[in-house]
């Protein structure tokens, strides 16, 4: 583990830039960027154009440490390049930001009210090839539905026993059970999943660390408890389906939860866009999402 990148992503001041989008998202990334399907006749055409959207991102002017402290990637821009630097050490070399993977695979369908992660297959394998790529850590996302607390029991447990494989391999392990926003059982959801995680945390070695990425919670404050937990570097908020200025509001009201936005990071960005209007739009973003975070 590199000392210098945990100490930032723990202590720093700033937000995660996800960027994480993969191949079942990719297309609905690239329409809200501007660019339509028939861009683009086979997966490798369409990675390279969201390769070159998220080279546009990360080489930007605003794209800085000042404000960014990580960023979560998916497989296929790790093992790209950015300016013929592997894009994971141009974000810690050239920009001072730690370099996240995302390593889980989709989801399952709905069950018990929740989306399990599909089997996560080859882990030890992507591990060891993040590892020589340097990434920092990574992530891996599943989804509540329902306060089912039989489901929710069962996602956290999967959560915790990837995340516990990534962490022995020397990687710090961001834990995403996601709860709807549009669930009719939004806070029910999230009091269980608070339970259930604490329950976790509970046994787990004293030098075990970890994240969490959280929908923002519909009582202010409410994973405060979970942030001062002497295994837990950071609790960082996903946008979920928010705009940028209600994410915004909302995450503002939550002391020491950060942003790790993707959606609400690229709100605005358009690939018609000369580099002048790109930059102005992208820095408001950085500059709005940053102001949330440090509150």
């Amino acid at each position: 583990m590199n000392k210098e990148q945990f100490n930032r992503i723990k202590t720093g001041k700033g937000f995660i830039a996800a960027l994480d989008q993969s191949g079942g998202s990719t297309p609905k990334a690239l329409l809200s960027y501007g660019v339509q399907e028939d861009s683009y006749s086979n997966s490798d055409e369409m990675f390279d154009i969201v390769h070159a959207m998220r080279t546009r991102i990360i080489t930007n002017p605003a794209f800085t440490s000042d404000h960014i402290l990580g960023a979560i990637l998916f497989k296929n821009t790790m093992m790209r390049s950015i300016e013929g630097i592997p894009t994971s050490d141009f974000l810690w070399e050239r920009k001072g930001i730690a370099p996240f993977l995302k390593v889980d695979q989709g989801m399952a369908e709905i069950k018990n009210g929740v989306q399990l992660m599909k089997p996560i297959s080859a882990l030890q394998e992507l591990l060891k090839t993040a590892i020589q790529k340097n990434i920092f850590g990574t992530k891996m996302r599943s989804v509540i539905k329902e306060a089912d607390a039989k489901g929710i029991r069962e996602i956290v447990k999967q959560q915790f026993d990837y995340g516990m494989q990534i962490a022995e391999m020397g990687l710090v392990p961001i834990l995403e059970p996601e709860v709807d926003i549009h669930s009719e059982t939004k806070a029910e959801s999230e009091k269980v999943l608070k339970e259930e995680i604490l329950k976790e945390l509970s046994n787990l070695d004293a030098d075990t660390q970890l994240m969490f990425k959280l929908t923002i919670p519909s009582q202010a404050d409410f994973y405060r408890d979970l942030m001062e937990d002497a295994h837990v570097v950071r609790v960082v908020a996903l946008s979920g389906g928010y705009s940028r200025v209600e994410a915004n509001e909302k995450l503002a009201k939550n002391h020491g939860l950060i942003a790790s936005f993707s959606r609400a990071l690229a709100q605005g960005l358009s690939v018609d866009q000369t580099d002048e209007e790109f930059n102005a739009t992208l820095g408001k973003s950085i500059e709005a999402i940053y102001q949330a975070s440090i509150t």
